[in-house]
């Protein structure tokens, strides 16, 4: 048996063109696929979007209009991991407009979609082989919403 690779299907409940495009205008290399409609079989109205497909740096993403039934959850979150605090600004603000923010970097986007937001850096920072120093910025991460990295930084470097 074969498998194609993998692609993360979303449930929305009749914005899953209108989440795709908003993803696209985040995340760079990034394309559109293809547009599925509804026919006369149904279940949706003959020619509204049933699903759309998209590719967001390298990801597969399917969305599906599939209705009320189901919703988001901080169950399923989607990870960011940026280079620096430029990319975490760029990311969060992009990200949470609309949405709320969440602990410890994570948001929830304008379709309750969960994600977090971290710089790369953050992991190493939290977990240090000195128990004290990673300590210290763990305690600093817990404190924010978006993460600060400079903050991070000098909790995890301040002598106690």
């Amino acid at each position: 048996m074969t498998i194609d690779g993998f692609t993360t299907c979303l449930w929305f409940d009749g914005q899953a063109e209108e989440a795709a495009h908003h993803y696209l205008s985040i995340f760079k290399n990034s394309q559109l696929g293809a547009i599925a409609r509804y026919n006369e079989a149904g279940p949706g109205t003959p020619g509204e979007v049933m699903a759309v497909e998209f590719v967001l740096n390298g990801q597969k993403f399917m969305g599906l209009n599939g209705g009320p039934q189901f919703t988001f959850s901080e169950a399923v979150s989607f990870q960011v991991r940026c280079a620096d605090q430029e990319e975490v600004d760029y990311y969060w603000d992009k990200l949470v407009d609309g949405g709320e923010e969440g602990p410890c970097g994570w948001l929830k986007d304008k379709y309750g979609v969960s994600w977090q937001v971290f710089p790369t850096e953050l992991l190493q920072l939290v977990t240090d082989s000195d128990p004290e120093a990673a300590k210290r910025a763990t305690e600093a991460m817990y404190r924010m919403k978006k993460i600060d990295l400079a903050a991070v930084r000098t909790a995890h470097a301040a002598e106690q």
